[in-house]
């Protein structure tokens, strides 16, 4: 079988250092550990402006000195890798995509959130459609195998219909919502969204003549096409999510790590029903990175589309821009395909100083 040829653009901790600042048992976490951990690809190149954070990408991953560039243009043009991870921060993301979608790429592993604004967002769906390339956003709950069994609870009808979906810790928008936003999608079968409502809690700091110089705090109220309503709050449960149906609520606790399912059980003397635990599904644990690299492997070997999809990352990402722009019209409701957007995220940060080794 074809071994497919990754390149690394954004060699940081997402890129490839992550895995040693979260817990060992999640497996493969960064884009790196996911290409090594992967029987099917291996990375080749990478690039990013920094020499030195490159050389530990070439000592810990085998990226050899002559396959580490400054240029990203230049690497793939001289590389020509099947699959490009794009690493970065969000507001140099749509440029990368744009250029590797059109000098022959055909898989793109792009970190969340997906772009710095919508227009961006408009351009990287055009350019991935128009040259027939398969696109994963790095929401990693989505290749999530805990998730995958409580969304198969969801549809198996065993609890009722589902009625709605709670993100206990939104935080900022771009670093954390865009995870929650496209978990609540995928776990409605990514329903459109019909309207959003929200609240920038900083939105004064944040948001500076049409430019966000911060990634916003948020919070606020997703309407599904299909009566499914999502609460995106920041309750002070840290890293929680719930779904709500008819005869039980399933919750994921401690960041995935812990799991819960209640059923209906007996009434009470008004008639009123309560909950009582119930047994959650055993699955099999796995690196949800992996799952995402196997994913887009599966649709180079097959022409398929991946369980992500650009259209997808769009829908995440669209939420994103309709809380923020909910909370610029005064708290209104916003209806979807949302219209009218035109702030950016603008924040001129550096990237964060990757941890080399576990425990620094």
């Amino acid at each position: 079988m074809t071994t497919y040829r990754a390149a690394l653009i954004g060699c940081s901790r997402m890129g490839a250092f992550i895995d040693n600042e979260v817990f060992a048992g999640r497996g493969a976490y960064s884009h790196a550990a996911g290409y090594e951990a992967c029987d099917r690809t291996t990375m080749v190149a990478c690039s990013d402006l920094r020499t030195d954070v490159m050389e530990q990408v070439g000592t810990r991953y085998g990226v050899p000195k002559d396959s580490q560039y400054t240029n990203y243009k230049m690497m793939i043009d001289e590389v020509q890798p099947d699959i490009v991870s794009v690493a970065t921060q969000p507001e140099q993301r749509a440029e990368i995509v744009s250029y590797a979608a059109t000098h022959g790429v055909k898989a793109i592993y792009a970190e969340k959130a997906m772009a710095a604004s919508m227009a961006e967002v408009e351009s990287m769906v055009e350019v991935c459609e128009a040259n027939g390339v398969h696109f994963n956003l790095g929401t990693n709950r989505r290749w999530d195998p805990g998730f995958d069994a409580l969304k198969a609870v969801i549809d198996s009808g065993e609890l009722g219909t589902l009625q709605s979906l709670i993100i206990h810790d939104t935080g900022t928008l771009f670093n954390g919502a865009s995870h929650s936003f496209d978990l609540v999608l995928r776990l409605n079968s990514d329903t459109p969204v019909k309207w959003v409502q929200g609240h920038l809690q900083n939105g004064d700091e944040a948001v500076v003549d049409g430019r966000l110089v911060l990634d916003p705090i948020g919070q606020g109220t997703i309407h599904f096409e299909n009566g499914v309503t999502a609460y995106a709050l920041n309750s002070g449960r840290r890293s929680e999510w719930e779904a709500v149906c008819e005869r039980g609520v399933l919750t994921a606790l401690a960041n995935g790590e812990e799991w819960q399912m209640r059923v209906v059980g007996s009434t009470d003397h008004r008639g009123r029903s309560g909950l009582v635990q119930g047994e959650f599904p055993t699955y099999e644990r796995a690196s949800s990175t992996l799952r995402l690299v196997e994913d887009l492997v599966h649709s180079l070997d097959t022409g398929e589309p991946p369980r992500g999809g650009v259209r997808n990352a769009r829908a995440s990402t669209e939420l994103i821009f309709g809380v923020i722009e909910s909370h610029l019209r005064g708290g209104s409701r916003v209806d979807l395909p949302l219209e009218g957007s035109s702030v950016r995220l603008e924040r001129g940060v550096a990237p964060r100083q990757p941890k080399y080794q576990r425990g620094e």
